[in-house]
């Protein structure tokens, strides 16, 4: 049996904060190109919830390539308009 793993309750700040937003967009899109739109929707409320949380000038830190793709996919595929997933 693996070793469990150490939460930490830490809030993150600055450059840790930046890589766990971009941590969690990669992870994101990697579930959704494999097609587990389920995980996929769970790391994407993630990375918003913790991309919202980033100033102006740290937002300019993450990729372009992994900003437009959250942007993208949060809204043509898991906006209002969507119908939510049954559970």
């Amino acid at each position: 049996m693996p070793a469990k793993k150490k939460i930490t309750t830490v809030p993150l700040t600055g450059v840790a904060l930046i890589k766990e937003t971009c941590r969690l967009i990669r992870q994101a899109r990697s579930l959704w190109e494999a097609h587990r739109n389920n995980a996929c929707r769970n790391e994407r409320e993630k990375a918003i919830n913790l991309y919202e949380s980033l100033s102006e000038a740290e937002r300019e830190k993450v990729p372009q390539v992994l900003r437009v793709w959250l942007r993208y996919r949060s809204t043509k595929y898991f906006g209002e308009h969507r119908t939510p997933p049954s559970r």
